[in-house]
Order: structure tokens, then sequence, then C-alpha cells
């Protein structure tokens, strides 16, 4: 039996290992558009943006691993069609490659700034972006970010712990308001300010020029370096032309199986019936292309799956530390457990009464409490959530 995963990042990457580890003999194709052999993408937006993290170390395996575990890595390898029938997968170039269990893990792409002159912006998404990133933003450079997301602050962070003079350009009225919601994306708009990097918010860019970027209200605001972090488009193409079915993702269920019980995704572009949520989710984060990768590889041998880790992610801005866990509406109601001027503390998010989602602020070894308050769907008394005395764990009881 030949496996072919078609995604050369984390989750291609994870499958194959999970693939071997569990006693897969059979032969593996792991076909990637790009040269590099996989790697980890958060440190392209912080350590290595930085330049506090080795270039080598971002890669998930050395590439005698692939070798050692007869791994057909295939790289600079674009997958053009897929052929259901005949069980090939298209490459450029006329060749193809034989299948009879495929995993999709194509990943996404960056969104360019839609304004003229918008071509100028900077993206991130490959290791190539993050070096040329890195190469372009010097001490004296004035850098502009578009987009007020995790990608912009991460980036917007980066630039200024480097000495750059950043401003970043945001459509909502707080950074991160329509994940956090207003009181938590004024803490993040705070902690910037804080460290001296300058906020637009609740406007555009209209048009970036060699030296500017305009905005809407007519400011032109000087730039050397433009970057975009306004977000990213699931790669779902291949698995559409396919006619696998597609919605915001490629629609897999709860063991990543597409519409076709042979073919299953993973990553950025899987939109999970998730077990735990009772709801579709498709998340765009480090640890959700790791376990995905790792449960679509389980299921393809066959094994009982049924994903429903809950939605996990983390940042690193300037001397903060964040964790996430769970999904929550950005209106939901916000409790406070610790010291928000330190910068020390868990915010919940509460609905019907439940803890639907937690994030730690600089306190750690916590994100297991707070994924066990969630899943046990307690209703919970703010005052006793809110009250650091009271051990989380005594808090489902």
């Amino acid at each position: 039996m030949t496996y072919v995963v078609v995604g050369g990042g984390l989750a291609g990457a994870k499958a194959v290992e999970t693939l071997r580890g569990e006693g897969f003999d059979g032969p593996i194709t792991l076909i990637g558009a790009e040269t590099e052999r996989p790697y980890e993408r958060p440190p392209l937006s912080k350590g290595l943006l930085l330049g506090t993290d080795k270039p080598d170390s971002v890669f998930v395996h050395t590439m005698e691993w692939y070798a050692e575990h007869n791994v057909d890595l295939r790289l600079g390898a674009t997958a053009t069609a897929i052929d259901r029938d005949a069980k090939v997968v298209r490459l450029a170039g006329d060749d193809e490659v034989a299948y009879e269990r495929l995993l999709l893990s194509t990943g996404s792409s960056p969104r360019p700034v839609p304004v003229p002159g918008g071509e100028r912006a900077l993206l991130l998404r490959t290791l190539e972006d993050s070096r040329r990133i890195s190469a372009a933003v010097t001490a004296s450079s004035k850098v502009v970010v578009v987009g007020a997301g995790w990608i912009g602050l991460e980036v917007a962070a980066a630039a200024s712990s480097r000495g750059a003079e950043v401003t970043v350009v945001g459509s909502t009225a707080l950074p991160l308001q329509k994940v956090l919601g207003d009181r938590m994306g004024q803490f993040f708009a705070d902690l910037h300010r804080a460290n001296g990097t300058g906020l637009r918010l609740g406007t555009h860019v209209t048009e970036v020029t060699p030296t500017e970027v305009v905005l809407a209200d007519g400011t032109r605001l000087p730039a050397d370096v433009v970057i975009a972090g306004i977000g990213v488009t699931p790669n779902v193409a291949l698995a559409a032309d396919a006619g696998l079915a597609t919605d915001d993702g490629v629609l897999v269920s709860g063991s990543l199986a597409t519409s076709d019980p042979d073919i299953f995704a993973a990553g950025d572009i899987a939109n999970v019936d998730h077990a735990c949520l009772g709801r579709r989710v498709r998340v765009e984060h480090w640890d959700v292309a790791i376990h995905t990768g790792q449960a679509a590889a389980r299921a393809m041998l066959g094994q009982e799956v049924a994903y429903d880790r809950l939605p996990y992610f983390f940042t690193d801005q300037y001397d903060l530390g964040m964790e996430y866990t769970g999904s929550a509406p950005p209106d939901a109601e916000v409790v406070v457990r610790g010291d928000l001027t330190n910068r020390e503390f868990i915010a919940f998010w509460l609905v019907d009464g439940r803890v639907a989602a937690g994030m730690n602020v600089n306190i750690w070894d916590v994100a297991d409490q707070i994924e066990s308050l969630v899943r046990s769907r307690a209703v919970i008394d703010p005052r006793r959530l809110a009250d650091p005395s009271i051990d989380l764990a005594a808090l489902r009881d």
C-alpha cells in the first residue's frame, strides 16, 4: 500500500513521522512545493525574525531522517491535480505519483494588500520570506505593518525589538478585537504602545508607494519597509478541483477523512467536524498542524480516530508570553484572574456561565488546567474564577 502526502509543512512531516512510528513499512512519498525540507513556521515571526533562534532550529527533521526512514521526499514539486479514479497525483512537469491513501496538507497563502502598490508589501509565510524581512528591517528602518492580528503584532514586536520605528495599521478599533474582544484587545494595544510601537487603528491602507503608506484619511506614513499581516487563505484549489467537499477549507470528519474515504486532510486546510466543540472548526496554528497530521496518519492506517483536541495557540511579543486554549466568541464575558497591570494573569471567556476559553499571560503550567475547565462544561461562579486563592482544579467541583 502506497501513502502519499501533498504538502511539505509541519502537518505533512508529522504525518509521515507518525506513519513510520506506528509501524507502517510501505512506500511513503512526501511532496513539497518549497525547496526547503519541512519546517516549523512560528519562529518565522518570532525567534528567527529576532535573530535569537538558530536557522537550522526550525526544521522538523534532518535531511538524513527522510532517507533513513525510507521517505521519498520530493522538494520543489507542485501537485497540479488529483485523479481520484486512477488514484494518482499529477505534478508539474507531467510526472505523477500513484497512491492508495492520500493526505492533503497544502497549508495556506498570505493575503496581499489589495491596493495600488500593495505588491510592495512583504509577505510572511515561508522561510525565505522571514529571511527577506529580517534583512530588510534594520535599527534605522521605518516599518509599517499592515494588519493588527497575531502575525502583524508578532512582526511588529520583533521589528521594534530590533530598534526599528514601527507603526501598525489595523481596520478594527483595537488589535485582535475579532479574536479576543474589547478588553483583551485594549490590553494588547497598551502593550504595543508601552513598547514604542505606533498604532493607527480603525482605518485602512489605500496605497503603498516606494516611500510611504497612504491611509484612508489621507495620512501618509513614511515607510522603508512595509509588511503585510492581514491573514491567509487556505490552499484548497487542489482538493476542490478534484471534487472534494470544501467550505472555508476542506471538509473533514472527526477522523480527518474528506468526502473521499481514501483522501484525508490536515493542518490549515482541515475544517474539522469537532467532537468536543460540537461544530466545525478550522484553525491555522502550529499545534493543530502537529496533531491533525498525527491523527490523520493514524486514521489512514485504519485506526479509530476522533479528533477532539481543543484549539491552542501561543504568542511571544516583547516580554510577554501567552497561551490560549479553547474557542470563544469575542463578545463573551471576560473574567480576569491576576494582574493586568503587571501582565501576569489568566483571562477566561464565559459562555452561559461555562469556560469556553482561557488565556494565560506570563503564567505557566496552567494550560492543562484551563483545558480541563473547558472540557468540564461546568457552570462556574465568576467571582470564584477570578479569585487566585482558589485552585483552578477545585473550580470543576
